[in-house]
């Protein structure tokens, strides 16, 4: 009989519970490509709108570890400054703490 180990949520399925939590009506704005694993991003690099009252955030969901790079592909994409006179930018990080719950960390741009 073979075993096979559950995978745990996604960064992208923590990071809507949680702004779904605060109120926000969320979609996702990614897709995947129909060649490959190749996904785009919205705009180039939002993977999850959130819309709440007059507040639009663009987030951009990724591990803990990978919060910096996330932030220079963000800072140095051409849509970049046309897109936050817009809308709020974010990006989320997700790592497990040593008692193994995951902790969020938020990066505004």
């Amino acid at each position: 009989m073979t075993v096979t180990k559950r995978k745990g949520a996604s960064p992208t399925q923590r990071s809507l519970k949680h702004w779904r939590e605060l109120g926000y009506l969320c979609a996702v704005v990614e897709r995947r490509l129909p060649r490959g694993f190749v996904t785009q991003d919205m705009f180039g690099f939002v993977d999850i709108l959130c819309v709440k009252d007059e507040d639009i955030v663009g987030v951009q969901t990724t591990s803990s570890a990978n919060i910096a790079a996330r932030v220079a592909k963000i800072i140095e994409h051409e849509n970049y400054p046309v897109v936050a006179k817009a809308m709020r930018i974010v990006v989320e990080g997700w790592r497990k703490n040593v008692a193994g719950r995951w902790v969020r960390r938020e990066v505004e741009l």
